[in-house]
């Protein structure tokens, strides 16, 4: 069987992936601040909480989970698509017990 022979990325492509990622991440953080941020607003006011603390507590986990698992992926996905890796053609580790 050939090699599967790899491409090099080019590099602005790689940086949009990296600014990609990192525009998630700042996504998430900034909801995740404003949610606080309503729910101390909702405390300053001597308003009834439960709405904003309901929400926090499913959205703020879910958009960092999301942010995280994108992000593992991203990781991922680029070291499997270099060449100089083993992993990414089913040579790492395990392989030498066959």
């Amino acid at each position: 069987m050939t090699e599967p022979r790899f491409q090099e990325t080019p590099p602005w492509i790689a940086a949009l992936q990296v600014v990609s990622v990192a525009a998630i991440w700042v996504f998430v953080i900034g909801i995740s601040i404003w949610i606080i941020h309503l729910m101390r607003l909702s405390q300053t006011l001597h308003d009834v909480p439960s709405a904003s603390v309901g929400i926090s507590i499913v959205a703020i986990p879910v958009f960092l989970t999301g942010a995280s698992v994108l992000t593992y992926v991203f990781v991922g996905l680029r070291r499997g698509a270099t060449p100089s890796t083993a992993e990414g053609r089913g040579e790492g580790r395990g392989a030498e017990q066959e």
